[in-house]
């Protein structure tokens, strides 16, 4: 079937006009610097948020720990890069360090399944969280410890522009590896397991297997937006990766819609703005709500029942 170049080239279009209008907004809203370095913030969950995508809306699993992942992939980088080794280099082992914790991480699915597995998922988070608390020698435990920026061949992406940049470069190659593993046997075997386990394995599907190599590339891209959070920051510290950086990831993918992989970028962007709006917010209540302490719940709350009511496949999936 041959594709019309122009029929394309009209829904790149479409599909890149609401970005633009997002982007214009927010830069007459918000000013220049301060736009860039929330879309840098907005395409680094995006990456992790593909990997939500990838586990539980092509899997069909319960993740509840996706954060952990993301952790190991920050503190591979931080650690790598400050002994020295340049940032381009430390990428492939903090995504193979997010990976192996999505193996390790799926390994209780071959005995457990539904809430149970989430259950594991959750305990293997908090796990991870306590280990680089304790492991002071390596990761400075509660302390924290600094990251250096990232450098290329001498070239530092110092600028919130230069940091959107290589966030959208990681976030598009990130896009085209998962649509083509979706266009493969590989994706067709994780909606399998997703719509009915015990067909999939009457069909000659291993789901135990399957679900290891959903959690390992989900863990592959959670550790390339750990990599990225870390240096984008500058300082990590256990308590960033905790559980409510995960149930974060998990109400993005559920937000942005779970079965499409455009789903982690539209629900990274109402994640990431939900906080200068509650800011906002406090500026326009009276006194004692603007310093209600369950403010952030509330309004979290709120777009959940409202995606629930307007939108149950998500913004990206059908009404």
């Amino acid at each position: 079937m041959r594709t019309d170049p122009a029929a394309a080239a009209r829904q790149a279009v479409r599909a890149g006009l609401p970005w633009l209008l997002v982007v214009l907004v927010a830069v007459a809203l918000l000013g220049v610097d301060y736009a860039l370095g929330k879309a840098t913030l907005v395409l680094t969950y995006a990456i992790a948020g593909l990997g939500v995508v990838v586990v539980v809306g092509q899997a069909g699993q319960i993740a509840l720990g996706q954060a952990a992942l993301v952790a190991l992939g920050a503190y591979t980088q931080a650690v790598l890069v400050r002994h020295g080794l340049p940032a381009p280099l430390a990428i492939p082992a903090a995504v193979l360090a997010g990976a192996l914790g999505g193996v390790l991480a799926s390994l209780p699915a071959r005995r457990l399944g539904g809430l149970y597995f989430g259950m594991s998922t959750l305990a293997f988070a908090l796990i991870v969280e306590e280990g680089l608390a304790r492991w002071e020698s390596v990761t400075h435990g509660a302390a924290g410890m600094a990251v250096p920026g990232f450098e290329v061949f001498g070239w530092r992406a110092d600028s919130t522009l230069a940091q959107a940049l290589v966030s959208l470069a990681a976030l598009l190659i990130a896009l085209a590896v998962c649509r083509r593993l979706l266009a493969l046997h590989h994706g067709r075997a994780w909606r399998a397991v997703r719509d009915d386990e015990a067909a999939a394995a009457a069909c000659g599907i291993a789901p135990a297997a399957v679900k290891m190599q959903a959690f390992l590339v989900g863990g592959a891209l959670s550790g390339l937006a750990g990599a990225l959070y870390a240096h984008w920051i500058g300082f990590i510290s256990p308590e960033q990766f905790g559980l409510v950086f995960s149930f974060e990831l998990l109400m993005l993918a559920f937000i942005g819609g779970a079965r499409r992989l455009m789903g982690a970028v539209w629900g990274a962007l109402v994640i990431v703005a939900i906080p200068p709006t509650i800011a906002l917010l406090r500026d326009a209540l009276p006194g004692d709500w603007a310093r209600a302490a369950g403010l952030e719940m509330v309004v979290f709350g709120a777009v959940i029942v409202a995606v629930v009511l307007l939108r149950p496949s998500g913004l990206t999936g059908r009404s």
